[in-house]
């Protein structure tokens, strides 16, 4: 039997794909619908596979992701969202992440994600392929905002996150739990590599990168 863990905030989403899945007859699922159900289930029990809702309450599914993958280097992870993803691309594979697939997709798209997933394999809906394809023909400058984001560290994501919150310098340090000189030199390497000269101006070029979403910032 494959046991799948679905974590998703949307009650008729969740039964409506476990019960898509099930009827395969060789997969279980098991439902939670908050992160903090989330961690407990995968703490107690190992899951085959993975699907992750792209925004379970106010936290992002990619971050759960990492989470997890820190408990469970192994796990295989599929981000499942009705959302636009493509902007988050480069964090999903930075995070080791699956794949994604859209709610929409119909039954046996589901279904074969999933195998796909099981065996290896890396899950992306055409579209994106497609995007990537065409990446390769966008501006020196594009290319140069790519080389960025693969460069941005898990610690410089989470100061782009609590900036765009609107939270002080001395805050962040300490959620950071490093001093205000250690974080200002970390700001000052981040706007290098946005080529930025603010906190403001970071985040704004942080979410047209697709690092960050309105979600992300104060409103």
């Amino acid at each position: 039997m494959i046991h799948i863990l679905l974590v998703d905030d949307h009650p008729s989403v969740m039964e409506g794909t476990r019960m898509i899945l099930e009827q395969e007859g060789d997969m279980s699922v098991s439902i939670a619908n908050s992160v903090e159900a989330a961690l407990e289930k995968i703490d107690a029990q190992l899951y085959d596979a993975m699907l992750f809702d792209l925004h379970i309450g106010e936290v992002n599914g990619i971050d759960l992701a990492k989470k997890v993958l820190r408990m469970r280097p192994d796990a295989i992870i599929l981000i499942y969202t009705g959302f636009e993803f493509n902007n988050h691309f480069n964090l999903m594979i930075e995070a080791g992440i699956s794949g994604f697939i859209l709610k929409t997709s119909n039954s046996e798209q589901l279904v074969t994600a999933v195998r796909c997933a099981l065996r290896g394999e890396a899950v992306l809906p055409i579209s994106l392929v497609k995007q990537l394809r065409r990446a390769k023909l966008q501006t020196l400058e594009t290319k140069d905002w790519k080389q960025a984001a693969l460069a941005i560290s898990n610690k410089e994501y989470e100061i782009l996150k609590e900036i765009a919150k609107g939270k002080s310098n001395k805050v962040i340090a300490e959620l950071a739990l490093m001093s205000q000189r250690s974080l200002e030199y970390c700001l000052t390497n981040l706007f290098s590599k946005l080529n930025v000269k603010s906190r403001v101006e970071a985040a704004l070029k942080a979410k047209q990168m697709g690092f960050l979403t309105d979600a992300d910032f104060i409103q």
